[in-house]
């Protein structure tokens, strides 16, 4: 029964320690990519939007690369375009974009490698193929 008894102690304290692994804070790293990505994915949303208004066509592009250094200039001018504020996802569109450079240049500066400095990557990428349903 002892053996019994630890092994059930041991397996428990096994599967406390997975749990508390798997709900660690996110990196700072991990935060920026998570973030880029749904910004990227409500722009694509945004301009496949039948109902919005005609300004969000002439929005800039806004693809995000994290690797890419040029993508804190991409993110300074999305936010600082002067058009569209009356539309609301515009709105809250760069209110995304503006915490994600904040958070790229002041808590996440020592902690991002840039990859690349290249941007007409940012202007011309190919967006990924769309998951099969």
């Amino acid at each position: 029964k002892l053996s019994t008894m630890k092994m059930l102690l041991s397996l428990i304290a096994l599967l406390s320690a997975a749990l508390l692994a798997d709900a660690a804070p996110p990196t700072c790293y991990s935060r920026v990519l998570s973030l880029s990505k749904e910004i990227t994915e409500s722009f694509k949303e945004l301009q496949t939007s039948k109902s919005l208004d005609s300004c969000v066509e002439m929005l800039p592009r806004l693809y995000l690369d994290i690797h890419n250094y040029c993508v804190l200039a991409k993110l300074r001018d999305f936010v600082a375009y002067p058009r569209c504020e009356r539309v609301f996802e515009v709105s809250e569109l760069k209110e995304k974009a503006r915490s994600l450079y904040t958070i790229m240049i002041s808590y996440c500066r020592r902690d991002l490698v840039f990859l690349t400095d290249d941007c007409s990557a940012l202007e011309n990428a190919v967006p990924p193929p769309l998951e099969p349903s």
